[in-house]
């Protein structure tokens, strides 16, 4: 059955855009403090096995309305969306900061044009020409001169793990737009959790984790961290994304990562990482380069 949901007055658009950055803008230091009991694996299949478990009765109560024939785009959405990223991220914050992870997830609406205008051959001017242009040279500034973000950190070339991630989001978000259009938001999430879940709970199964979350010093507080991670911020988080998404455009929906690299830096700050000029610079170009791209596109009430 198909879900036609009412274009957002942009008051609701941005309430949601702000909500959402405030959350996703303070997973990175949840993934920083996940990481001090868990390895990365172990980390992002803690993370997506929560998620999946936590939309089970939610795939239950939607099952007969779930178009099948759509099952690749669910799966695409599920590792592309979630999946993958989940991995990159937690590998990345080995080596790099959360408040540097922060900052170059803001490259994620210049990926989804990219894909927007490659694969579902959108229209692309001068001025997104030159935002993605910028975007990539702040990128380029944070891995050459950056990597002095963190008293942990050791190797700023980790940070292309996100990069990888943030061009699996822009496929994601042109899926749910292109695909999945008239599929209420709440059944992308679910079936596509419930897709990539198995694996993540069957490889957990082999491991140590649930002896660690008792026995490690900080078991309990790295163990806090993923499950609000999850919950917060894939679970309740993905379903309004995908909701934003659908009421306003592809685009539109990753401009969240306008206020998350802020909340990133401000945790990263509080937490007692660095954050440099060359840092600052190197954010500045890639959301200027953010503001490139969205100059003179308005969401349509």
């Amino acid at each position: 059955m198909l879900h036609s949901p009412q274009k957002a007055s942009p008051l609701m658009a941005y309430t949601i855009l702000i909500f959402l950055s405030l959350v996703w803008g303070s997973s990175f230091i949840l993934i920083k403090k996940a990481l001090i009991a868990f390895d990365p694996v172990e980390v992002a299949c803690m993370r997506i096995s929560i998620s999946a478990l936590a939309f089970t009765p939610f795939l239950i109560w939607h099952l007969k309305s779930v178009n099948w024939s759509k099952w690749k785009f669910f799966l695409l959405v599920g590792l592309t969306g979630s999946g993958i990223p989940a991995f990159m991220y937690a590998i990345a914050q080995t080596e790099i900061s959360s408040t540097m992870s922060g900052v170059l997830n803001s490259l994620t609406p210049i990926f989804t044009l990219i894909v927007s205008f490659l694969v579902y051959k959108n229209p692309f001017n001068l001025n997104k020409v030159q935002g993605v242009t910028l975007g990539f040279l702040g990128a380029a500034m944070l891995f050459i001169l950056g990597g002095n973000s963190s008293d942990t950190a050791s190797n700023q070339w980790y940070g292309l793990f996100v990069v990888l991630g943030t061009f699996c989001y822009g496929f994601s978000s042109n899926i749910v737009q292109h695909n999945l259009q008239g599929i209420r938001s709440i059944v992308i999430s679910a079936v596509s959790f419930c897709m990539i879940g198995p694996p993540a709970i069957a490889y957990l199964a082999t491991t140590d984790v649930l002896a660690n979350i008792t026995t490690h010093e900080h078991g309990y507080q790295s163990f806090a961290a993923i499950v609000f991670l999850a919950l917060a911020g894939t679970v309740m988080a993905s379903v309004l994304f995908y909701y934003l998404v659908q009421v306003t455009d592809a685009v539109f929906g990753s401009t969240v990562a306008f206020i998350m690299p802020l909340v990133a830096i401000l945790w990263g700050i509080f937490d007692g990482e660095i954050f440099l000029m060359t840092d600052l610079i190197g954010m500045m170009l890639i959301l200027g380069g953010v503001y490139l791209i969205k100059k003179k596109e308005k969401i349509k009430s």
